[in-house]
């Protein structure tokens, strides 16, 4: 049993002070006025310092482990090695649940990753799967980003699902001109940025991607629907237009990540969808591809979700950064990374709030100054599995 004492506890509802907060195994047993609760010799104490206990952060669109896995284009680390220091760094930045979002692609002219193609795609799933049987730190998931000019993998997508090893299906179009490229030049300039490329050859990969096999509408309807049948949540991505969300919603698409304008963002809201944004955005100060400003779109009430998408550490500072430089009420913030993205992923019954009887998965967060938020205690499962004292 843990107790957690001295701390802000930031609840759905209202940030509390005064208050212990109880750990018996590995759900919050109770929540109760500070002196309410009799410690006993069984009891650890964990004194937060005046700090924030927050839930665990739920991080439901990262390609991180990618990164890990592939840190060069030609370098393929061991998988499980790349795995386990992930988590290592997941919960120094506050990520107790991550949905490793893999990228089933077809191909790729301007960016070529061998972490992509299928038979790496097919192992990092199978050691997703595995993490529930060994020793792990943080809750892993496995989000299957599908490219739908990727027909040939559409079994085994359906196999992923129907194994239980898929937990998000999101279905992407990186085609120029439409989408995150709706703007060719930044299609243009994305190419060049990893290639060494003449304007007519990037015409030709225009023309290529623009006439290549996708998938069908119906296609995608048979695949949203078998991901509804497993209690799986279903997402577009980079929606662009009004004529797009209702298509993709119309199909069973429960989620819009990284809708491209204010006015798409505000219909998906109107239409029951959850809308995702990545944090980094809120840290640069809008999207690296002159698409939708995250802070602008959650000031408007638009966006209900932030996600890392590349960047762990962005989850943390960027919610304290809404915060303090946006007037933002702090309390709503938080459940940008917590209860919405469990509530969008159907995860909420369990874990994303601080309430009785739901999975110990919390942190204490402190403040290295007004500006700096850090990380000193990470419990996930009722377990404390780091805790890091900073010194003067």
């Amino acid at each position: 049993m843990f107790v957690i004492t001295n701390g802000k506890l930031i609840t759905k509802d209202v940030i509390l002070q005064g208050y212990d907060l109880l750990i018996e195994g590995d759900r919050i047993a109770r929540i109760a006025p500070k002196g309410e609760i009799k410690f006993t010799e069984e009891m650890e104490i964990i004194d937060a310092e005046g700090g924030y206990v927050s839930p665990g952060f739920i991080d439901i669109h990262s390609d991180y482990i990618e990164h890990m896995a592939a840190p060069r284009p030609t370098s393929l680390m061991n998988f499980e090695l790349s795995l386990r220091e992930t988590e290592k760094e997941l919960i120094s930045h506050g990520i107790t649940t991550m949905f490793h979002s893999l990228s089933l692609y077809k191909a790729t002219e301007y960016a070529y990753k061998p972490i992509r193609e299928p038979e790496n795609v097919r192992k990092l799933i199978d050691l997703i799967q595995q993490t529930h049987q060994m020793k792990h730190l943080v809750r892993h998931r496995f989000h299957a980003r599908f490219e739908i000019d990727n027909v040939d993998e559409i079994n085994n997508l359906k196999q992923y699902i129907a194994e239980k090893k898929v937990h998000l299906v999101s279905f992407m179009d990186h085609t120029p001109g439409q989408g995150q490229y709706r703007h060719l030049e930044i299609y243009r300039n994305t190419v060049k940025s990893y290639n060494n490329i003449s304007d007519s050859s990037i015409d030709v990969l225009i023309r290529n991607h623009q006439t290549k096999e996708k998938l069908s509408i119906e296609d995608m309807k048979e695949i949203a629907q078998l991901a509804h049948d497993h209690n799986i949540g279903v997402a577009s991505h980079d929606d662009d237009s009004l004529g797009k969300l209702e298509l993709v919603h119309g199909f069973g698409t429960t989620i819009s990540e990284f809708p491209i304008t204010l006015e798409v963002a505000h219909r998906a809201k109107q239409l029951g969808m959850y809308t995702i944004a990545g944090a980094p955005n809120v840290l640069l100060g809008g999207s690296h591809s002159g698409n939708l400003c995250a802070t602008e779109a959650i000031q408007n009430d638009c966006i209900d979700i932030l996600c890392s998408d590349y960047y762990p550490a962005s989850m943390l500072h960027s919610i304290f950064e809404l915060a303090k430089n946006h007037e933002m009420d702090l309390a709503e913030m938080v459940k940008l990374v917590t209860i919405n993205p469990a509530k969008a992923v159907k995860m909420d019954h369990d874990i994303g709030s601080i309430e009785e009887g739901k999975k110990a998965d919390l942190l204490i967060i402190e403040k290295l100054s007004d500006d700096f938020p850090v990380i000193t205690s990470v419990f996930v499962d009722g377990k404390l599995i780091q805790k890091t004292n900073y010194r003067i």
